[in-house]
Protein backbone atom coordinates (compact mmCIF):
# COMPACT_ATOMS: atom_id res chain seq x y z
CA UNK A 1 0.00 0.00 0.00
CA UNK A 2 1.28 3.47 -0.90
CA UNK A 3 0.42 6.23 1.56
CA UNK A 4 -0.63 9.31 -0.40
CA UNK A 5 0.36 12.86 0.59
CA UNK A 6 -3.25 13.88 1.30
CA UNK A 7 -3.48 11.06 3.87
CA UNK A 8 -0.55 12.33 5.95
CA UNK A 9 -2.67 14.95 7.75
CA UNK A 10 -5.21 12.34 8.82
CA UNK A 11 -2.43 10.06 10.02
CA UNK A 12 -0.35 12.54 11.96
CA UNK A 13 -2.62 15.09 13.65
CA UNK A 14 -3.38 12.85 16.67
CA UNK A 15 0.33 12.18 17.40
CA UNK A 16 0.93 15.94 17.35
CA UNK A 17 -1.62 16.46 20.10
CA UNK A 18 -0.51 13.43 22.10
CA UNK A 19 3.16 14.41 22.05
CA UNK A 20 2.19 17.81 23.35
CA UNK A 21 0.98 16.48 26.68
CA UNK A 22 2.70 13.18 27.45
CA UNK A 23 4.95 14.97 29.91
CA UNK A 24 1.87 15.51 32.10
CA UNK A 25 0.89 11.84 32.23
CA UNK A 26 3.59 10.16 34.27
CA UNK A 27 1.25 8.92 36.94
CA UNK A 28 1.50 5.29 37.98
CA UNK A 29 -1.54 3.09 38.06
CA UNK A 30 -4.18 2.30 35.49
CA UNK A 31 -7.45 3.00 37.28
CA UNK A 32 -7.45 6.71 38.15
CA UNK A 33 -9.14 8.83 35.50
CA UNK A 34 -8.28 12.19 37.04
CA UNK A 35 -9.49 15.25 35.13
CA UNK A 36 -5.89 16.46 35.28
CA UNK A 37 -4.52 13.37 33.54
CA UNK A 38 -4.61 11.85 30.11
CA UNK A 39 -6.11 8.37 30.08
CA UNK A 40 -7.22 5.59 27.77
CA UNK A 41 -10.52 3.73 27.99
CA UNK A 42 -12.67 1.32 26.06
CA UNK A 43 -12.24 -1.75 23.89
CA UNK A 44 -13.61 -0.75 20.48
CA UNK A 45 -14.29 -3.27 17.70
CA UNK A 46 -13.37 -0.89 14.87
CA UNK A 47 -11.69 2.42 14.12
CA UNK A 48 -15.04 3.90 13.09
CA UNK A 49 -16.54 2.98 16.47
CA UNK A 50 -13.59 4.55 18.29
CA UNK A 51 -13.88 7.67 16.15
CA UNK A 52 -17.59 7.89 16.96
CA UNK A 53 -16.72 7.84 20.66
CA UNK A 54 -14.12 10.60 20.21
CA UNK A 55 -14.62 14.36 20.19
CA UNK A 56 -11.76 15.16 17.82
CA UNK A 57 -9.08 17.82 18.14
CA UNK A 58 -7.70 21.06 16.72
CA UNK A 59 -3.96 20.92 16.10
CA UNK A 60 -3.40 24.59 15.21
CA UNK A 61 -2.98 25.73 18.82
CA UNK A 62 -0.49 22.96 19.53
CA UNK A 63 1.40 23.68 16.32
CA UNK A 64 1.77 27.34 17.22
CA UNK A 65 2.92 26.57 20.77
CA UNK A 66 5.50 24.10 19.46
CA UNK A 67 6.74 26.57 16.86
CA UNK A 68 7.21 29.38 19.39
CA UNK A 69 9.03 27.10 21.86
CA UNK A 70 11.32 25.53 19.26
CA UNK A 71 12.23 28.89 17.76
CA UNK A 72 13.58 29.86 21.18
CA UNK A 73 15.69 26.70 21.21
CA UNK A 74 16.88 27.27 17.65
CA UNK A 75 17.84 30.87 18.41
CA UNK A 76 19.65 30.02 21.65
CA UNK A 77 17.04 31.65 23.90
CA UNK A 78 16.12 28.32 25.54
CA UNK A 79 17.94 25.05 26.15
CA UNK A 80 15.37 22.39 25.39
CA UNK A 81 11.80 21.90 24.22
CA UNK A 82 9.65 18.84 24.68
CA UNK A 83 5.97 18.65 23.88
CA UNK A 84 5.83 22.44 23.31
CA UNK A 85 7.13 23.09 26.85
CA UNK A 86 10.53 24.68 27.54
CA UNK A 87 12.98 23.21 30.07
CA UNK A 88 16.18 24.45 31.72
CA UNK A 89 17.93 21.13 31.07
CA UNK A 90 17.80 18.71 28.16
CA UNK A 91 15.96 15.49 28.95
CA UNK A 92 17.71 12.95 26.77
CA UNK A 93 16.15 9.75 25.50
CA UNK A 94 19.45 7.91 25.77
CA UNK A 95 18.41 4.65 24.03
CA UNK A 96 17.14 6.63 21.04
CA UNK A 97 20.35 8.66 20.87
CA UNK A 98 22.41 5.47 21.16
CA UNK A 99 20.48 3.96 18.25
CA UNK A 100 21.02 7.05 16.11
CA UNK A 101 24.75 7.15 16.84
CA UNK A 102 25.05 3.40 16.20
CA UNK A 103 23.40 3.91 12.83
CA UNK A 104 25.77 6.79 12.02
CA UNK A 105 28.80 4.71 13.08
CA UNK A 106 27.76 1.94 10.68
CA UNK A 107 27.60 4.50 7.87
CA UNK A 108 31.02 6.11 8.19
CA UNK A 109 29.87 8.79 10.63
CA UNK A 110 27.04 9.97 8.36
CA UNK A 111 23.52 10.21 9.77
CA UNK A 112 20.43 10.42 7.53
CA UNK A 113 17.13 10.05 9.41
CA UNK A 114 13.53 9.60 8.27
CA UNK A 115 11.56 10.92 11.23
CA UNK A 116 7.93 9.96 10.56
CA UNK A 117 5.64 12.26 12.54
CA UNK A 118 8.58 14.26 13.93
CA UNK A 119 6.72 17.54 14.52
CA UNK A 120 8.98 20.54 13.88
CA UNK A 121 12.22 18.79 14.78
CA UNK A 122 12.06 18.29 18.55
CA UNK A 123 14.27 15.18 18.53
CA UNK A 124 16.75 16.79 16.17
CA UNK A 125 17.17 19.86 18.39
CA UNK A 126 17.27 17.67 21.49
CA UNK A 127 20.32 15.78 20.23
CA UNK A 128 22.07 18.18 17.88
CA UNK A 129 25.07 18.81 20.14
CA UNK A 130 25.95 15.11 19.85
CA UNK A 131 25.61 15.29 16.07
CA UNK A 132 28.27 18.00 15.86
CA UNK A 133 31.08 15.43 15.68
CA UNK A 134 29.57 13.45 12.81
CA UNK A 135 30.73 13.68 9.22
CA UNK A 136 27.28 14.74 8.03
CA UNK A 137 23.74 15.00 9.37
CA UNK A 138 20.45 15.14 7.47
CA UNK A 139 17.18 14.96 9.40
CA UNK A 140 14.07 14.45 7.26
CA UNK A 141 10.66 14.91 8.87
CA UNK A 142 7.50 13.51 7.26
CA UNK A 143 4.48 15.30 8.66
CA UNK A 144 1.07 16.75 7.89
CA UNK A 145 0.89 19.61 5.42
CA UNK A 146 0.60 22.44 7.98
CA UNK A 147 3.57 21.08 9.89
CA UNK A 148 5.61 20.90 6.71
CA UNK A 149 4.69 24.46 5.73
CA UNK A 150 5.66 25.77 9.18
CA UNK A 151 8.82 23.68 9.27
CA UNK A 152 10.01 24.87 5.89
CA UNK A 153 9.34 28.50 6.73
CA UNK A 154 10.87 28.64 10.21
CA UNK A 155 13.24 25.68 10.68
CA UNK A 156 14.46 24.15 7.44
CA UNK A 157 18.18 24.46 6.73
CA UNK A 158 21.01 22.35 5.32
CA UNK A 159 20.44 19.66 7.97
CA UNK A 160 16.71 19.74 8.77
CA UNK A 161 14.17 19.06 5.98
CA UNK A 162 10.39 18.63 5.84
CA UNK A 163 8.23 16.49 3.53
CA UNK A 164 4.49 15.77 3.18
CA UNK A 165 5.03 12.08 2.36
CA UNK A 166 7.55 9.26 2.51
CA UNK A 167 7.67 9.24 -1.28
CA UNK A 168 8.58 12.93 -1.41
CA UNK A 169 11.38 12.33 1.06
CA UNK A 170 12.79 9.38 -0.89
CA UNK A 171 12.75 11.40 -4.10
CA UNK A 172 15.16 13.83 -2.46
CA UNK A 173 17.44 11.70 -0.30
CA UNK A 174 18.24 8.15 0.88
CA UNK A 175 17.79 7.91 4.65
CA UNK A 176 19.47 5.07 6.54
CA UNK A 177 17.45 5.01 9.77
CA UNK A 178 13.73 5.38 10.50
CA UNK A 179 12.45 6.97 13.71
CA UNK A 180 8.89 6.26 14.89
CA UNK A 181 8.33 8.02 18.21
CA UNK A 182 4.81 8.15 19.70
CA UNK A 183 3.14 7.76 16.31
CA UNK A 184 2.19 4.15 15.50
CA UNK A 185 -0.59 3.96 18.10
CA UNK A 186 -2.48 6.80 16.41
CA UNK A 187 -2.61 5.28 12.92
CA UNK A 188 -5.78 3.55 11.79
CA UNK A 189 -3.75 0.79 10.13
CA UNK A 190 -0.36 0.94 11.84
CA UNK A 191 1.06 -2.24 10.36
CA UNK A 192 0.69 -0.88 6.84
CA UNK A 193 3.28 1.77 7.60
CA UNK A 194 5.88 -0.99 7.98
CA UNK A 195 5.18 -2.15 4.43
CA UNK A 196 5.65 1.42 3.20
CA UNK A 197 8.84 1.94 5.19
CA UNK A 198 10.24 -1.37 3.97
CA UNK A 199 10.46 0.21 0.51
CA UNK A 200 13.00 2.72 1.82
CA UNK A 201 16.77 2.06 1.79
CA UNK A 202 16.84 2.33 5.60
CA UNK A 203 18.90 -0.30 7.40
CA UNK A 204 17.86 0.63 10.93
CA UNK A 205 14.55 1.26 12.69
CA UNK A 206 14.02 2.97 16.05
CA UNK A 207 10.62 2.80 17.75
CA UNK A 208 9.97 4.78 20.94
CA UNK A 209 7.12 5.83 23.27
CA UNK A 210 4.79 3.09 22.04
CA UNK A 211 2.23 1.31 24.31
CA UNK A 212 2.31 -2.50 24.70
CA UNK A 213 0.48 -5.06 26.78
CA UNK A 214 0.87 -8.81 27.27
CA UNK A 215 -2.42 -9.87 25.66
CA UNK A 216 -2.76 -11.80 22.39
CA UNK A 217 -4.35 -9.02 20.31
CA UNK A 218 -4.13 -5.27 19.90
CA UNK A 219 -6.64 -3.24 21.91
CA UNK A 220 -8.29 -0.18 20.41
CA UNK A 221 -9.06 2.53 22.95
CA UNK A 222 -9.91 6.22 23.02
CA UNK A 223 -7.34 8.58 24.51
CA UNK A 224 -8.74 11.52 26.49
CA UNK A 225 -7.09 14.89 27.09
CA UNK A 226 -8.58 16.80 30.07
CA UNK A 227 -10.32 20.14 29.42
CA UNK A 228 -7.89 21.88 31.75
CA UNK A 229 -5.17 21.09 29.20
CA UNK A 230 -6.97 20.86 25.87
CA UNK A 231 -10.41 19.29 25.34
CA UNK A 232 -9.94 16.40 22.93
CA UNK A 233 -10.19 12.65 22.48
CA UNK A 234 -9.17 10.33 19.65
CA UNK A 235 -8.48 6.64 18.92
CA UNK A 236 -5.29 5.02 20.18
CA UNK A 237 -4.01 1.46 20.05
CA UNK A 238 -2.39 -0.55 22.81
CA UNK A 239 -0.35 -3.12 20.92
CA UNK A 240 -0.06 -6.79 21.73
CA UNK A 241 3.65 -7.26 22.27
CA UNK A 242 3.51 -10.81 20.87
CA UNK A 243 1.64 -9.78 17.71
CA UNK A 244 3.73 -6.64 17.16
CA UNK A 245 7.06 -8.45 17.49
CA UNK A 246 5.87 -11.28 15.24
CA UNK A 247 4.94 -8.77 12.55
CA UNK A 248 8.29 -7.01 12.78
CA UNK A 249 10.26 -10.27 12.77
CA UNK A 250 9.39 -10.88 9.12
CA UNK A 251 11.85 -8.22 8.01
CA UNK A 252 13.61 -6.82 11.08
CA UNK A 253 15.84 -8.19 13.82
CA UNK A 254 15.33 -6.73 17.30
CA UNK A 255 18.71 -5.60 18.65
CA UNK A 256 17.49 -4.19 21.96
CA UNK A 257 14.30 -3.18 23.77
CA UNK A 258 13.93 -0.51 26.44
CA UNK A 259 11.30 1.00 28.72
CA UNK A 260 9.99 4.53 28.48
CA UNK A 261 8.94 6.54 31.58
CA UNK A 262 5.67 7.78 30.03
CA UNK A 263 2.60 6.61 31.98
CA UNK A 264 -1.11 6.76 31.19
CA UNK A 265 -4.08 5.31 33.05
CA UNK A 266 -5.96 2.73 31.02
CA UNK A 267 -8.39 -0.21 31.00
CA UNK A 268 -5.58 -2.79 31.09
CA UNK A 269 -2.03 -3.00 32.41
CA UNK A 270 0.35 -1.65 29.76
CA UNK A 271 3.63 0.20 29.44
CA UNK A 272 5.42 2.41 26.95
CA UNK A 273 8.43 0.75 25.33
CA UNK A 274 10.99 1.22 22.60
CA UNK A 275 12.95 -0.98 20.22
CA UNK A 276 16.05 -0.67 18.09
CA UNK A 277 16.04 -2.93 15.03
CA UNK A 278 18.15 -3.73 11.99
CA UNK A 279 16.87 -4.93 8.64
CA UNK A 280 17.59 -8.64 8.34
CA UNK A 281 19.25 -8.44 4.93
CA UNK A 282 21.79 -6.00 6.44
CA UNK A 283 22.84 -8.21 9.34
CA UNK A 284 26.54 -9.05 9.27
Amino acid sequence: MQIKPREIAKLLIPPLLARSYHHLTRKKGNNSHSVEKLYLDGDYPSWDKAMAASTGYDSEIILEKTKVALLKVKNGEAVYERDSVLFDQIQYAWPVLAGLMWSAASNGGNLNVLDFGGSLGSTYFQNRRFFAGLESVRWNIVEQVRQVETGKRWFQDDHLKFYPSIQACLADTKPQVILLSSVLQYLEKPYEIFAELLKTPCKHLIIDRTPFWSGPSDRLCVQHVPPSIYPASYPSWIFSQTKFYAWLSKDWQVMVTFDNPDRLAGPIEFSYQGLILVRKNHLS
